[in-house]
């Protein structure tokens, strides 16, 4: 493997030290250098024309990416896109379009200028709005990186009581992010419940509220026909045990929860008012 090959497994930056790691010379730092496959971003690290534009700024700064701007080197999810970058530096000096987090205690990624999964999770608890924050620690707890009691443990004292009220959010099992979302709008509006709950002849249903009302939400996968036929079978399958069933997509439940809860609210208080109930009695079908 050449220089500017192992510089493209590590997103295109390293330092010197990795790179003698990886049995690479002096020399042949110096022939990419010269041949124009690489440069020198300062003493000690290299990098190649078409390196990570944020690991580059973090080698600059002498920091470690953290909070919402390290989640895609964990694979954890995100609710919007942030311009600025979160970093942990080691000056702490303000720069422009740079997020200053505190330092870092937990190990760090084993390679990149990067924080450790515990140290970006607890800056974004910090810094996030609580959703943001909830879906990063979500992602990584279903991933069995961490669990919601380690950061419990590390956020003591009345001062983290908001903090750890976002943490009592967090799902034993979430498969998406609309699931993390939809369950913390219901649970904040007060609503009873129930994720991935198993419902006679339908099947398990993503969200379960009050006993008496299905929620699923609907991803790509939901508008192929296949899909949208089992879908409206469920639903059928659900009514004939007496219950009602909603559907949300993407937008309803990132851009309009609101909506979303009130519209919940109203279908439980009609069928509380009795309005979804048989106006006679139905003995069933004529005999053929």
């Amino acid at each position: 493997m050449d220089v500017t090959q192992f510089l493209r497994t590590r997103h295109g930056v390293a330092t010197t030290k990795s790179l003698y790691a990886a049995g690479l010379s002096r020399r042949a730092l110096a022939n990419g250098v010269k041949n124009g496959d690489i440069s020198r971003l300062h003493r000690g690290v290299y990098f190649t024309r078409d390196a990570d534009p944020d690991v580059v700024a973090a080698f600059r700064a002498d920091g470690k990416l953290t909070c919402v701007s390290a989640a895609r080197f964990y694979g954890l999810w995100t609710l919007h896109d942030v311009k600025d970058l979160h970093l942990s530096c080691s000056t702490g000096l303000a720069r422009r379009r740079i997020v200053h987090h505190g330092q870092c205690v937990h190990p760090r990624h084993p390679y990149l200028p990067v924080a450790g999964v515990a140290d970006v999770l607890l800056h974004a608890l910090r810094c996030r709005p609580e959703l943001e924050a909830l879906v990063l620690v979500q992602s990584a707890v279903s991933q069995a990186l961490l669990s919601p009691g380690f950061l419990r443990s590390k956020l003591p004292g009345n001062r983290n009581g908001r903090l750890r009220a976002t943490l009592d959010l967090v799902l034993p099992r979430a498969d998406s992010l609309l699931e993390v979302l939809a369950h913390a709008h219901f649970a904040r509006a007060g609503l009873r419940v129930r994720m991935h709950a198993e419902v006679p002849g339908v099947g398990e249903v993503d969200c379960l509220i009050e006993d008496v009302l299905i929620v699923e939400l609907d991803g790509g996968t939901h508008f192929e026909a296949k899909q949208v036929k089992k879908d409206h079978y469920r639903n059928n399958a659900g009514l004939r045990g007496g219950l009602v069933s909603l559907h949300y997509y993407y937008a309803d439940v990132v851009y309009h929860p609101q909506r979303m809860v009130e519209e919940v609210f109203a279908v439980l208080r009609n069928r509380e008012a009795g309005l979804f109930g048989p106006f006679r009695y139905i003995a069933g079908p004529p005999p053929s």
